[in-house]
């Protein structure tokens, strides 16, 4: 008798190490679970804002207390800083004023930490002239403002304008140009590429 619970005793303590053996043996092969993918993050470029005619600006060099100040961007695109004299930096983002700069101070500064801080965008502005709600200066706060956003800024045309024969009046070094724009044709969704790229300076004439 004890003979028979002796062997069962021993029977399901086989069956029971190997029970735990096959557990163990799943558990170390199953895969860990993957961590999570993070977020996708816009470029830091998205959005930047570029220097135009008219912007203020504060241009420092890292520990050289004689090369800071404020200077605006002239209406050739360019500002004057010492050592290096006039440096074009319209159309370029902060981030490649200051590179630029310190590409023309190495001479004098190899190892130049240049810093290029917008204090004021006043002179980027456009006009609108004629009939809508509310003629007068708009400020441009992006580089992709169209003749669309700022007539809506400006209250809209009122009901006597005529929408299809507005034009943006913009002086270029080439001289005078005169760019139509189809308002109510843009408003059907049409004539979309008359839908124009403002530039600061840039008059709208809306009759």
């Amino acid at each position: 008798m004890f003979r028979h619970a002796s062997e069962r005793i021993r029977c399901f303590a086989c069956a029971l190490l190997g029970s735990l053996a096959l557990l163990s043996g799943a558990q170390a092969q199953t895969p860990p679970t993957p961590a999570p993918a993070p977020a996708a993050s816009l470029p830091s470029s998205a959005g930047a804002y570029t220097l135009r005619h008219g912007d203020q600006v504060n241009v420092s060099v890292w520990r050289e207390e004689v090369l800071r100040g404020e200077v605006r961007v002239l209406p050739d695109g360019s500002i004057t800083f010492p050592l290096v004299g006039r440096v074009e930096v319209a159309g370029l983002t902060t981030v490649q004023a200051e590179q630029r700069i310190a590409a023309r101070l190495k001479q004098y500064i190899p190892e130049a930490v240049v810093s290029v801080v917008v204090t004021g965008i006043e002179g980027s502005r456009v006009y609108v002239i004629g009939k809508v709600q509310r003629p007068g200066p708009v400020l441009l706060t992006t580089p992709d403002t169209t003749v669309l956003q700022v007539l809506s800024q400006a209250g809209g045309l009122d009901r006597f304008a005529d929408g299809n024969a507005i034009r943006v009046l913009r002086d270029t070094p080439r001289g005078p140009e005169v760019l139509p724009v189809q308002y109510n044709d843009l408003m059907r969704g049409a004539a979309l590429n008359s839908n124009v790229r403002l530039l600061p300076g840039d008059t709208i004439l809306v009759p």
